[in-house]
C-alpha cells in the first residue's frame, strides 16, 4: 500500500485532485455505501474535500479539511474499497487492490479539466499563485513552479492579507530615504520575509529591516535563510523588546503576538521613535484581567471565560485610544492569525495630526476609570500624553 499512500500524499500536497471515485467493496454484499465520490470544495475561504457516500437509495455528504484528506483516503482504501479512479490535473490514476492488498496503479492521460471552486480561489493576491517567490519556496509554501501546496494555502492567504494591510499604509511612509523597519517578536518570520520581499523586491524601496526575538535557534535559522535569499538589508537579532536600543528612529514597527504587556512595550518604542506606521497583533492580554472591576458588569465579570474575553477587547480598545492620543489614527482590523488562534485583531496606526485630543482624553479617562484600570501603556507614555 506504500505506493498508493505516496500517490495520495502527493495529491494532498499539490492539491491537484479534480475528482476521485472509490468503488468495489472489499466484502461483496456488505450493507452500506457502494461507492464514494470525492471532489475539492472551498469552505470558509479554505480548501476542503467533499465525500459523497452513495447508498442504494440515498447519498450522504461529508466535508473534511485538506489536512485530513490523505488519512481519509487511505482509510477507505485499506478498509472498504478495492478500486479507485483518481482524476488529477496531470493524469488519471486507476487503482486496483487485490484481496491480499497488492496494489496496481495504472497511469493514463488526464480526462478532466480542473473546476473553479469559488471566486475566492481566483482572487488576485499581491503574491500571485503560479509566480515563483523565493522565500515562499524556501519556507515550503509553494513549489519551484509557483504552485501553492494545498496544506499551505491558508498560510499563503494569510501572508497576502497581511501584505494588503501594508499596501494600504504605504502612502504614510517616507519616500525620500530608505525605510527602517523593526519586527518585534518575529518568530519564524513568515511575515518578516513577506514584508521585505514586498517592499524591496516588488516596490523597489531601500530598506533596513531588523527582526528581533528571544529564541536564539529561530533567529539563527532566519538569519541563514535571509543570507541564502540575498536579502542583504534584513537582519535578525536575539533580544528583548524592552532592552532594544540600537536605533534612534524607525519608520514602521511590527509586533505580532508579543505576550501581554510586551505588546505595550513595543508600542511605546514605536511612539518614542516617531514611527509613521504601527502594525500590532496583541496576544495574552492578562493585565486588565487582574484589574478590571465594576458592579454594573458583575453578570459578565463573574464568569472567567467572559471576563478574559472582555478584558482582551477592553485592553485593545485602550491601546487604540491611547495611540490616538499620542498622535495616531488607529484602526482595529480582523486579521486571521498564522497559528489559527482566536487572537485575530490587528491594531493598525498611522501618524496623524490631531486637534481633538481634549475630547479623546475625556473619553479615554471615563472608560479607564469605569473599569478601574491602570494600563501599562498609559504609565509608560505618561510624559507624552496631553491629558496627564
Amino acid at each position: 500500500m506504500e505506493s498508493l499512500r505516496n500517490l495520495v500524499h502527493q495529491l494532498a500536497e499539490e492539491g491537484t485532485l479534480i475528482s476521485a471515485t472509490l468503488s468495489q467493496r472489499r466484502k461483496a454484499g456488505e450493507a452500506g455505501y457502494t461507492k464514494v465520490v470525492v471532489k475539492p470544495v472551498e469552505l470558509k475561504k479554505s480548501l476542503h474535500y467533499q465525500l459523497a457516500y452513495h447508498f442504494a437509495n440515498k447519498v450522504t455528504h461529508e466535508n473534511i479539511a485538506a489536512s485530513l484528506f490523505e488519512d481519509k483516503m487511505m482509510e477507505l482504501f485499506e478498509n472498504t474499497f478495492r478500486q479507485g479512479l483518481l482524476c488529477t490535473v496531470q493524469a488519471d490514476y486507476q487503482v486496483l487492490i487485490s484481496k491480499k492488498y497488492k496494489v496496481s496503479i495504472l497511469k493514463r492521460s488526464p480526462s478532466k479539466k480542473p473546476a473553479v471552486l469559488t471566486h475566492n480561489r481566483q482572487k488576485q493576491y499581491i503574491l500571485e499563485e503560479g509566480v515563483p517567490v523565493p522565500f515562499l519556496i524556501e519556507l515550503g509554501i509553494m513549489n519551484p513552479d509557483g504552485k501553492v501546496f494545498a496544506k499551505k494555502y491558508d498560510k499563503f492567504r494569510q501572508i497576502n492579507r497581511f501584505l494588503e494591510m501594508v499596501q494600504d499604509v504605504i502612502p504614510h511612509l517616507p519616500e525620500d530615504r530608505p525605510l527602517t523597519i523593526v519586527d518585534f517578536g518575529c518568530g519564524k518570520s513568515y511575515l518578516t520575509f513577506a514584508l521585505y520581499h514586498y517592499l524591496s523586491v516588488q516596490q523597489r524601496r531601500q530598506l533596513n529591516v531588523v527582526g528581533l526575538d528571544l529564541k536564539a535557534d529561530v533567529i539563527e535559522h532566519c538569519g541563514t535563510l535571509a543570507q541564502k535569499l540575498q536579502y542583504n538589508q534584513l537582519r535578525f537579532l536575539v533580544g528583548d523588546i524592552a532592552d532594544y536600543d540600537e536605533l534612534s528612529q524607525v519608520d514602521m514597527v511590527v509586533t505580532l503576538h508579543a505576550c501581554d504587556t510586551a505588546t505595550d512595550a513595543a508600542l511605546e518604542k514605536a511612539v518614542r521613535w516617531g514611527a509613521s506606521v504601527i502594525l500590532s497583533v496583541p496576544c495574552c492580554q492578562h493585565e486588565l484581567f487582574n484589574q478590571v472591576k465594576s458592579p454594573v458588569l458583575e453578570p459578565l465579570l463573574s464568569h472567567g471565560i467572559l471576563k478574559e474575553r472582555f478584558s482582551a477587547l477592553a485592553t485593545d480598545a485602550i491601546r487604540a485610544k491611547l495611540l490616538d492620543l499620542l498622535g495616531y489614527k488607529t484602526q482595529l482590523l480582523e486579521f486571521i492569525d498564522m497559528e489559527h488562534t482566536p487572537k485575530n485583531i490587528l491594531i493598525r496606526a498611522v501618524k496623524s495630526s490631531r486637534t481633538d485630543t481634549e475630547q479623546l482624553w475625556r473619553e479615554y479617562a471615563a472608560f479607564r476609570d469605569f473599569l478601574h484600570a491602570d494600563p501599562y501603556l498609559e504609565r509608560a507614555c505618561r510624559d507624552l500624553l496631553p491629558g496627564s
